[in-house]
Order: structure tokens, then C-alpha cells, then sequence
């Protein structure tokens, strides 16, 4: 299984951009461009993607290098932010249940949203029933963080050490009710 996070948008590292429907800028195409170069000779078999609009644009970027369509899968969405949604990263350090919520993500609600350990439990419904193929699921940082972290027996309070840059690729080898992580933020150069 492969898990590729979006290409970069205007408000990567600024802003907790959440669900919100912000497109690819051009360094983001450009990612987009440079990773279906990527997945080309992985024999992908099928095409997943998060319903936001940056997710999308990269799926489609990587189906049409393919020739391949994109399928819509909403456990693959980012995680419900609820009202962090759309604040600059700034004025949330000062914010106790921002603070609260990365101190125990998998429990912590997120006010108006979900907890970490519901989003990575949605994705990780999804990639129990992918069955045989290499299946390319787009998605976003926490999400793939997330389930790399569910696969290693990671405590979701650990995710930040996981690298996830825009326009990555993460590697699982699936095996039974495990996996096996083979690459983690593989990128290549831009052209």
C-alpha cells in the first residue's frame, strides 16, 4: 500500500487548513507532477483519494499519468478540526484545548471535530478491506502519520517524529493484520 500526502498549498505550515477546500498551489502541481512520476513503476492497481479539493488534485494528477480513475474514499478525509479549522498555527499555542488535544491525540475531542484516534481508525478500516493490488491512498500528514503510527505500535503522541512533507510517499507492506513499513516521506527532486 502506498499513502502519498497532498502537493503544498498556500497555507502549509501557516494555517490548520482542516477540511477546508484550499487547491494546490503551483509548487503543490508541481509535487503533484513529481510523485505520479514517482508511483509510475510501483504497479499501482487502484487509486484512492480524501474528498478535499488539494487531495483530489494530486490523485488526479497521478490517475492521469496512470491512466487510471480516482475514487473517492472519505475515511482517507482529513481530521475533523472542528473549531481549529482555519486558524493560523500562531494564535493556537495559546489555546489550552489546543495544547490538550496534541498532548493526548488519540483520546482528546477536538472541539467541534473528532479525536485522533477516530480519524486514524476510519483509515484503518479502509486499508483492512483494500484486499490484493497496490492500492495508492492520497491523504493528508496526520492521517498517514497516523496509521504508520497504528502499524508500529506508536502512541499517536509520537506521530511528530514521523516525517510526512507535501508531495510525499510512505511505503506499507501489508502483512495479515500487521504491516511493515518500507519507505516513510520518500520524495523526489522536482522537475
Amino acid at each position: 500500500m502506498l499513502l502519498a500526502r497532498h502537493g503544498h498549498h498556500g497555507e502549509v505550515g501557516r494555517i490548520l487548513s482542516g477540511r477546508s477546500e484550499i487547491s494546490l498551489d503551483e509548487i503543490g502541481r508541481a509535487e503533484a507532477a513529481t510523485l505520479a512520476r514517482l508511483v509510475e513503476p510501483r504497479g499501482v492497481t487502484r487509486i484512492l483519494s480524501s474528498p478535499r479539493a488539494r487531495t483530489m488534485e494530486t490523485a488526479a494528477a497521478i490517475g492521469a499519468v496512470l491512466a487510471m480513475p480516482v475514487e473517492v474514499a472519505p475515511a482517507l478525509d482529513e481530521v475533523d478540526f472542528g473549531r481549529f479549522t482555519g486558524r493560523p498555527f500562531a494564535s493556537l499555542d495559546g489555546d489550552a484545548d489546543w495544547r490538550r488535544w496534541n498532548a493526548a491525540r488519540d483520546t482528546a475531542r477536538c472541539p467541534g471535530g473528532e479525536t485522533m484516534g477516530e480519524a486514524v481508525a476510519r483509515a484503518i478500516g479502509l486499508v483492512a478491506e483494500l484486499g490484493a493490488g497496490v492500492t495508492l491512498c492520497v491523504s493528508h500528514c496526520d492521517v498517514i502519520r497516523g496509521v504508520v503510527a497504528h502499524y508500529l505500535g506508536m502512541p499517536m503522541a509520537r506521530i511528530f517524529q514521523l516525517g510526512c512533507d507535501p508531495g510525499s510517499l510512505t511505503t506499507l507492506m501489508l502483512e495479515g493484520d500487521g504491516a511493515r513499513l518500507v519507505t516513510l516521506n520518500e520524495r523526489a527532486p522536482i522537475s
